[in-house]
């Protein structure tokens, strides 16, 4: 891949689905550009084609029309390159392995060596702040710690690129915006780009460095707001207090409900 490469490109797509009542379009020639290391979010209301553009970039679909590249590549070369991590809702754990073990996975189903797969548990472990609960099983974790783990485990690999989908969202709020400041930090980190879904605006804002926001079926990008609210290296508790902030969340809920300004101090809105 070369080093002026998008971590994400998407032209044109177009997703419709068969069904017995005739062809349903769930996404409408979506253009899409995701840079290395940035933080990009994708909102809407349900149904509006969110978690079916996340499905396409992780070819676990593929358009009707149009193309995606994912680090330079086709879906597929990406997904068997190992370029992406993914992590859903529910954070899916094997109830039967450890949080090490679970960690562990994708590099023994890919034939990692023991020892490799433990340092990277380890490492991995220190970076969420579980390295105490390493022999623990899922059902001795906290909702929120649970997600700790499969974020872990989607960067097993090493990717950069993480792929998420409303991986907050059956948390209680207090977890959630604890979990958003993790991720944050996880991101800096390690240089990660993100593909965000969520239903979420304040949670779009604190996370993203650009909003992504989608129409009601046939899903179409219909505004994207970059939220300006400094480095994800920097971002504290304190960013969710301030004038950006809340002027951000506007730009975004204006942009759904299709009342967005020409211009919204502080914002870029396009």
């Amino acid at each position: 891949m070369s080093a002026g490469t998008h971590a994400v490109e998407v032209a044109g797509v177009s997703r419709v689905f068969d069904t017995k009542k005739g062809p349903v379009v769930a996404l409408d020639d979506v253009d899409l550009t995701v840079a290395a290391g940035e933080f990009v979010s994708l909102i809407g209301p349900s149904g509006c084609g969110k978690s079916t553009l996340l499905r396409l970039i992780a070819d676990l679909d593929q358009p009707t029309s149009g193309t995606i590249a994912v680090r330079g590549k086709g879906p597929r070369q990406a997904r068997l390159d190992r370029e992406y991590g993914i992590a859903f809702q529910q954070a899916g754990l094997l109830p039967w392995r450890t949080v090490a073990a679970n960690i562990e996975l994708p590099l023994q189903v890919h034939g990692v060596a023991k020892g490799a797969r433990r340092a990277r548990a380890a490492e991995l472990l220190e970076l969420i702040g579980l390295t105490d609960f390493a022999d623990h099983h899922p059902d001795q974790l906290s909702g929120g710690m649970q997600q700790r783990v499969a974020i872990a485990r989607a960067l097993a690999e090493s990717p950069k690129l993480l792929l998420m989908d409303e991986p907050f969202g059956a948390l209680d709020e207090i977890t959630r915006e604890r979990m958003q400041n993790e991720l944050v930090r996880i991101a800096a980190e390690t240089g990660a780009a993100v593909v965000f879904v969520t239903h979420s605006i304040p949670e779009a804002v604190f996370l993203s460095d650009r909003v992504v926001v989608m129409s009601p079926r046939p899903g179409r990008i219909t505004g994207v707001v970059d939220c300006q609210l400094g480095s994800s290296s920097s971002r504290t508790d304190a960013v969710r207090d301030e004038a950006g902030f809340f002027h951000a969340v506007a730009a975004v809920r204006e942009h759904l409900h299709g009342t967005a300004p020409v211009a919204v101090r502080g914002v870029e809105t396009r």
